[in-house]
């Protein structure tokens, strides 16, 4: 049974460059909010805002009605959900997690059978959109699990996003930011060749980006990127390293289904070069770099 508090006691997992942002428009809503972070200072700034401040992920659910979180990935999910001493050992019945990362669906299904065992609902809710969308609360959120606790987290949730979608059982938000991160990675990986391909036939660079962006071809998350490539500088809104790891994360679930992706796997494979070269010289740039990396395999 969901808990029927009016003003839900929250929790969230994960201080990073999203979670925080997320965090941050909870608290100024005025709601009751918990933090935990494994680096403890990340949680500082939230903290000074009027949030509390767990010291494990136990303690933190146990005084919680509904848990969020937002880690890097599978690994991180496993170690706040289901370790020793992780949330889901001291949650109560009714607790509703709301997992916001992008993880595989297979882990979101196995978290939300081990959480029925409680009488504990897990919904898999991974966001679209940059930590300047998280700011503003102008994320659009894929929802998997419980309809009802769905509906009972709603008001949480519009905080957050101008648009969430109910998907279906669980895994379904996960699979469906997998869709969302493919189209993503495959449009960058599209404007980075057609970068190289028009360069490479003599097309001053300033024009040509200048002419693409008036296209409709090009999308608006392409065009958001086309400072960068005349900058030639990229600094991180989206790292290419989560990039790879959705790559990732889409191809092995895409050959659990059986689905073909061959355009996926050779934009995986220049992603991988790339982060290579950039972790080498010790650089963390935005995904929208793979079109540098375009241009250095044209020459």
């Amino acid at each position: 049974m969901l808990t029927t508090d009016k003003s839900p006691r929250l929790a969230f997992i994960g201080m990073g460059g999203m979670g925080s942002r997320m965090a941050a428009r909870l608290v100024a809503a005025g709601f009751d909010v918990t933090v935990y972070n494994r680096d403890r200072e990340r949680t500082r700034p939230l903290e000074r805002r009027g949030a509390k401040v767990a010291s494990e992920p136990e303690g933190l659910a146990a005084h919680a009605d509904i848990v969020l979180s937002s880690v890097a990935d599978d690994v991180a999910v496993e170690e706040v959900m289901l370790s020793p001493g992780g949330a889901l050992a001291g949650a109560r019945p009714g607790t509703v997690f709301i997992e916001m990362s992008t993880v595989s669906p297979s882990l979101s299904r196995r978290i939300h059978d081990l959480a029925l065992e409680k009488s504990v609902f897990v919904l898999d809710a991974p966001v679209s959109g940059t930590t300047t969308v998280a700011e503003h609360g102008q994320l659009v959120i894929f929802v998997g699990g419980d309809e009802a606790a769905y509906d009972h987290c709603l008001t949480v949730l519009q905080v957050l996003a101008r648009e969430t979608h109910y998907m279906g059982p669980a895994g379904s938000g996960a699979s469906m930011k997998l869709c969302v991160n493919t189209l993503l990675g495959l449009g960058m990986q599209a404007l980075a060749e057609g970068v190289a391909f028009g360069l490479k036939a003599g097309l001053p660079r300033e024009r040509l980006l200048e002419v693409l962006s008036a296209t409709a071809v090009v999308s608006p998350s392409q065009k958001s990127k086309l400072g960068n490539v005349l900058n030639e500088t990229y600094p991180p809104a989206f790292p290419l390293r989560l990039m790879l790891k959705d790559y990732r994360l889409i191809l092995n679930t895409a050959e659990g289904v059986s689905a073909d992706m061959p355009a996926t796997a050779a934009a995986e494979r220049v992603t991988a070069g790339e982060l290579a070269r950039q972790s080498a010289e010790g650089r963390d740039e935005d995904f929208s770099s793979v079109v540098r990396a375009m241009e250095r395999i044209s020459k």
